[in-house]
């Protein structure tokens, strides 16, 4: 079959945040796509960690993205034609604990990548990931549109909504002119799926605490949030990047790309779904005091359905699924199963029909 019109072949493409998980996951797929990969990013801070198991065939730089002449010079040696800005500091409760670091990253780190896009004229198709997280939330059972107001309780959310203003300048200001890049930002759900080592993340901190034979400590059990797999997501970006590359300047603004509304679930939820694919996890609930995180939080794809034709291919069930499969075989059989539930997906979708397969 092909894949997004085969547009990634031969294409040169930098992602920022290769290293992490949501990033490593993209690099293995573009691979699979043909593109030729260049990664920027900070050196993965888990051990062990999923960019380091794929072992992938791509340029691999270890600069800060708020070092502006290093990134610079790596975007004019490998000139890419397509990047996709993942770095970040991507936590709220490490928001909290440095905000200094997380406002410089979130913020002047954006800054930098699309200063360097505007030094590089090779490039053509420019996404920044963002997050859910960066609407005012009022805790409502509505969920969010691309038109909703930006804000943010804690540092990280309001880093990220100040991050899309950010965007949303540079679009009018550097990059409406005939013959510019155009650039979009894409905002996600929670995303979930094999290799993520993370601290502060309910899946990756419940696998942890199994590892060493621990009861997990649940801070927000009842907290709801739209739950999908980290492959559904990236496929939403890899379509929209298409799209841009298509020069179909109609694509460049903000899109949702979050699971559908039946996979909203609460956190106790999610962890009885993970008990049922392995019945040795186990949690109890936390006593100490937390910052503020929001309760209630959904997604609304529908623009991204209607436009660009894309809808999940994974519900919930068969995300946590994946999930549990892939840390069962790592921790059990000491494997590495990403590229064939990647095969997995792609084969789901084609039956699906999904816009992206064909």
């Amino acid at each position: 079959m092909t894949l997004f019109g085969d547009c990634y072949r031969g294409r040169r493409v930098l992602v920022t945040g290769h290293t992490g998980f949501k990033g490593s996951w993209l690099c293995l797929w573009l691979t699979r796509l043909g593109a030729e990969v260049c990664g920027v990013a900070l050196d993965p801070d888990t051990d062990p960690n999923h960019f380091e198991l794929l072992d992938l065939p791509l340029q691999d730089h270890r600069i800060d993205i708020r070092d502006l002449s290093a990134l610079v010079k790596v975007f004019q040696d490998f000139k890419p034609e397509v990047v996709l800005h993942l770095a970040a500091q991507p936590l709220v409760r490490q928001s909290y604990a440095d905000p200094v670091y997380n406002w410089s990253t979130n913020v002047m780190g954006t800054t930098h990548v699309l200063e360097a896009c505007r030094e590089t004229g090779e490039v053509t198709a420019i996404i920044a990931v963002t997050t859910d997280k960066v609407y005012q939330n009022l805790e409502t059972a509505r969920a969010y549109r691309e038109s909703d107001r930006l804000g943010g309780h804690d540092p990280y959310s309001a880093s990220k909504a100040a991050s899309e203003i950010l965007i949303e300048s540079y679009r009018l200001s550097f990059f409406s002119s005939t013959g510019s890049p155009l650039l979009a930002s894409v905002r996600a759900g929670n995303v979930i799926g094999g290799g993520d080592w993370s601290e502060d993340r309910l899946i990756p901190d419940l696998v942890r605490a199994l590892a060493a034979d621990e009861r997990l400590q649940i801070r927000s059990p009842a907290a709801t949030r739209p739950w999908q797999h980290v492959l559904d997501c990236l496929s939403g970006y890899l379509l929209l990047g298409e799209k841009l590359l298509a020069g179909d300047a109609n694509c460049a603004q903000a899109w949702n790309f979050g699971p559908d509304t039946d996979s909203d679930k609460s956190v106790a939820e999610v962890l009885e779904l993970m008990r049922g694919q392995w019945p040795e996890l186990n949690w109890e609930l936390s006593r100490d005091p937390q910052p503020h995180e929001a309760g209630l939080l959904a997604l609304d794809h529908s623009q991204a359905s209607e436009h660009l034709g894309w809808n999940p291919v994974w519900g919930l069930d068969q995300a946590v699924a994946a999930t549990a499969q892939w840390y069962q075989q790592y921790y059990v059989q000491n494997g590495v199963m990403s590229d064939p539930q990647l095969s997995r997906f792609i084969d789901d979708a084609n039956r699906s029909q999904a816009a992206w397969a064909s």
